[in-house]
């Protein structure tokens, strides 16, 4: 049994060898912490780059929706106007539409549409792809979608 204190005849106290942290005792001690707290800095730095992912492919997705849509309001503003007397002529005059992202407000993401005929679908196949890059690599969101010949 280990001895607690012993009291010597003069107010002395003496501690017993069994009390208090050794130096070897303390180093593991902060070893431990040391390896909790890199785990959660790791676990941190991955949910910033999960959500920095997230929020372009966010924007990604909106860019090639835009595309679509610039495509859709060409066809319709052809049509309204009678700039194009036949399917065939929207197809052929925008089969690679030029136009781009502003580069000021989406600095880093790319697109490309492109108007196709689709002779199966009885339409026209757009084609609107968005890349941009992130420190995991390069990324891309692709939309299609069919407009019909309906003039």
């Amino acid at each position: 049994m280990a001895q607690k204190f012993k009291q010597k005849n003069k107010g002395q106290t003496v501690l017993s060898p069994s009390k208090g942290f050794t130096l070897v005792e303390t180093l593991v001690a902060i070893a431990i912490f040391t390896m909790s707290i890199l785990g959660l800095m790791s676990v941190m730095a991955q949910g910033i780059s999960d959500t920095t992912y997230a929020k372009q492919k966010i924007i990604a997705t909106y860019l090639a929706q835009e595309g679509i849509e610039y495509v859709r309001n060409m066809r319709d503003t052809e049509v309204f106007l009678q700039n194009s007397e036949e399917w065939g002529g929207f197809i052929a005059n925008n089969s690679l539409v030029p136009y781009d992202i502003d580069s000021i407000d989406f600095p880093g993401f790319t697109r490309v549409i492109s108007v196709t005929d689709s002779i199966l679908a009885g339409g026209a196949e757009v084609s609107s792809t968005v890349t941009w890059g992130q420190s995991s690599g390069l990324h891309s969101v692709i939309f299609k979608e069919i407009l019909f010949d309906w003039w």
